[in-house]
């Protein structure tokens, strides 16, 4: 059981397989794919593809976006949003532990300031957030011309050293720093940002964090499974 009471400030939490136990980007694909929207088989080769590049630590994410991204400029914004609505509720609820609202609870009872930082894009991210009673996170932006997206990103993508773009941003408009601070999340991907921090934490780590964190000593925690906080 990690013992956050004495800590202050900021504690920043991965969004995909630390405070859920899946992609949530890929279950949407997948959900699009139950609504015929896209091909399995090639939905299915192209993801399992930028997932290996992923976890090898050689995604080249603008490619990544510009596949994840595609579905949305192919649809009117409204026919998204009912999309999305049944997406949340069937897909996104079920995933979440009660080990994650333990874990999030802990920080708001010691007063902290709660904040997810994803890769994930801002459309997907904001009910997600709003599901796990978080009010700040800071996601890939997605760009929107006379209502409808693009396609494209309006800014760099929240992603390795992108995540510290976005929060460095966000710490100076809200006037808070990273003194106390807290960060978890499951990927090595994230090192930028878990160096960063005063109490990084792996949770249901890939193999390269989870020797990572043995070398510095990090805490390693389950959220997914039976094994304690």
């Amino acid at each position: 059981m990690i013992d956050c009471r004495a800590m202050s400030t900021i504690a920043l939490f991965d969004l995909d397989h630390t405070l859920i136990a899946e992609d949530s980007d890929a279950l949407w694909g997948r959900f699009l794919v139950e609504q015929g929207v896209l091909d399995s088989e090639d939905y299915e080769r192209e993801k399992q593809r930028f997932l290996s590049e992923y976890r090898q630590g050689r995604l080249d994410i603008e490619e990544f976006i510009r596949f994840a991204l595609a579905p949305y400029a192919a649809h009117d914004y409204a026919l998204l949003l009912q999309w999305r609505e049944r997406f949340v509720e069937e897909k996104m609820r079920p995933l979440i532990s009660d080990a994650a609202r333990a874990l999030l609870d802990r920080h708001r009872d010691a007063g902290h300031v709660l904040l997810i930082v994803t890769a994930t894009n801002e459309f997907l991210t904001r009910p997600i957030a709003e599901l796990l009673e978080v009010e700040h996170f800071l996601a890939t932006p997605m760009e929107r011309i006379n209502g409808n997206y693009t396609g494209r990103t309006a800014g760099p993508p929240c992603f390795r050293e992108g995540k510290l773009f976005y929060l460095e941003r966000w710490l100076e408009a809200n006037e808070h720093d990273l003194e106390g601070s807290w960060f978890y999340s499951d990927s090595h991907n994230d090192l930028p940002l878990l160096e960063r921090v005063s109490n990084p934490v792996a949770v249901n780590p890939d193999e390269t964090l989870r020797r990572i964190a043995g070398e510095r000593d990090w805490p390693v925690v389950s959220l997914h499974d039976t094994d304690p906080v």
